[in-house]
């Protein structure tokens, strides 16, 4: 047997044996054996904690995903989970937390504006890329810095911008809109109210409730007799209190009626005392059901998260998932992975880098790591844009009505990131 054979064999040999090592074992010819960790900043109490908790479920499965196709530039994924209370001071403590003590590489997952607003000053003091699933227009804005970005979750501005039209041309123009008091409901108050005098239509009233109320029927007797549209978005643990009072209240009489699904989420549309929602419209971030021309994508992401066609728990059909909104942890994850990739990242020294690798990205197709829609990411505002969904309550079901286009969601830049110091 020559030198060359029993090299040959021997190398084979090494290969196969590999080849049955688990996966973290599998890289030790990475730059580390360090894993990459990303700090996530999870509403696990307060009034945010029912998004918090399918928040962690998604992005647990969206690490099981990445590191079952081989992790991060050769490294698994870790993640160090944090409550912040949905409390703004907390939030700032865990992000401070993250960079100090857990020595994380990135922090993410903030869904409630308050907590990003309070949190993003820490993250940019310790240079600690912020990735947050918010929703909110204060990323875009140009309130935070550089180092807080929303590249998974669209905001309120493009949702409600798109919507408009849809609602002054098929519901009303006579508008009343109740939301709640803090910067997510007032993102929806001042953007729909000029959206929508944009199609001509006017908002006769603003009804602010405390995001703490747990009863609602004392604030329905300002909704104008005019109304011909009641707008909805409230938040929180008392979201099904807040839609059956609105039903006992208006009883077989209403105006039509548009609600954001937030009001919505985690509750079941046919619990007692939701049938007026019948005939209603709802937007949505990603439809809960599964429609009828669902993507080999969502059917995937579904099973991988752990929910039915109906948005449910396969473990618990009482247990409603915030499908609208937990998508945007699958998506942002997927998108630090193509920015850790793309900018080489090997560790801490590298966290410029991998805002500047976000910030040159732009199309982000439909697809596995996108299976809520083909997305535009804008790196000057930090912010991207995609598909917006309208549904109608029918038969029980929310069934899709509407898909607007991402160009119906851009508006003017209001900042330029990139010319902020890193």
């Amino acid at each position: 047997m020559t030198k060359s054979t029993t090299t040959r064999r021997s190398a084979l040999k090494t290969l196969g044996a590999a080849a049955t090592l688990p996966l973290w074992a599998r890289y030790t010819h990475a730059q580390t054996a360090e894993p990459i960790r990303v700090g996530f900043q999870v509403h696990r109490t307060g009034i945010g904690a029912a998004y918090g908790r399918w928040y962690d479920r998604t992005t647990q499965a969206a690490v099981k995903k990445i590191n079952d196709e081989g992790g991060i530039n050769g490294r698994m994924v870790e993640i160090v989970a944090e409550d912040d209370g949905t409390d703004p001071k907390r939030g700032a403590e865990v992000v401070e937390k993250f960079a100090t003590q857990h020595n994380c590489d990135i922090a993410f997952g903030t869904l409630f504006s308050h907590v990003v607003i309070g949190s993003s000053p820490s993250a940019g003091e310790l240079k600690l890329p912020y990735f947050v699933v918010s929703e909110g227009h204060h990323v875009a804005s140009g309130m935070l810095n550089r180092y807080t970005l929303q590249p998974g979750i669209t905001d309120v501005k493009s949702q409600v911008q798109a919507m408009a039209p849809y609602v002054a041309n098929n519901l009303g123009k006579k508008v009343t809109m109740i939301f709640p008091d803090f910067a997510f409901g007032h993102d929806h108050r001042d953007y729909f109210t000029a959206a929508i005098e944009a199609q001509g239509g006017e908002v006769l009233e603003h009804i602010a409730i405390p995001p703490t109320e747990t009863s609602f029927t004392k604030y329905f007797p300002k909704i104008p007799r005019e109304t011909e549209v009641l707008y909805h978005v409230m938040v929180g643990p008392a979201v099904l209190t807040f839609v059956k009072e609105l039903g006992e209240f208006f009883g077989p009489s209403r105006p039509e009626i548009f609600g954001f699904i937030d009001s919505l989420e985690a509750v079941d549309i046919s619990s007692p005392g939701l049938e007026f929602l019948e005939g209603t419209y709802f937007w949505e971030g990603n439809p809960r059901y599964a429609q009828e021309n669902q993507t080999e994508y969502d059917k995937a992401y579904r099973a991988a998260v752990g929910v039915d066609d109906t948005g449910a728990s396969l473990t618990d059909s009482k247990d409603i998932s915030t499908y609208a909104h937990m998508f945007g942890c699958w998506e942002t994850l997927h998108t630090v992975k193509a920015g850790m990739e793309s900018a080489g990242y090997a560790g801490a020294g590298d966290r410029a880098k991998l805002i500047e690798a976000v910030e040159a990205m732009t199309d982000m197709p439909e697809g596995f790591d996108h299976p809520q829609g083909a997305k535009i990411f804008n790196g000057k505002t930090h912010q991207v844009f995609g598909h917006q969904y309208i549904s109608k309550v029918e038969g029980g079901r929310l069934v899709l009505a509407h898909t607007t286009s991402i160009e119906d969601t851009l508006y003017p830049d209001e900042v330029d990131y990139t010319t902020q110091a890193l």
